[in-house]
């Protein structure tokens, strides 16, 4: 097992993940990260554990949406994310 620290929001947490995943782990950590603020806002502040239920609401709602959508829209998301991991790559790999 290794551990990954995430930070989400001011806040530093140590989780444990299997071997191999731990750039999943730090992705997704990214991704409620990047809610904070927002939920932050909605909870008036009042402590970590609240944030992260608005967190979670905020993430839950966009699941939903997302199943919602017809494949099409499903497919045509998968694509433009696959463009961008190879137009990463070939940056990369000119520098």
């Amino acid at each position: 097992m290794a551990d990954v620290t995430l930070t989400i929001g001011d806040r530093r947490h140590t989780v444990a993940c299997p071997d191999g995943q731990e750039n999943q782990v730090r992705r997704l950590g990214t991704m409620l990260d990047a809610h904070w603020a927002t939920a932050a806002r909605a909870s008036g502040g009042l402590n970590g554990e609240r944030t992260m239920l608005f967190v979670a609401l905020m993430l839950a709602d966009e699941l939903e949406e997302a199943d919602r959508r017809p494949a099409a829209a499903k497919d045509e998301v998968v694509l433009a994310r696959i463009a961008d991991r190879l137009e990463s790559l070939a940056a990369s790999l000119e520098q």
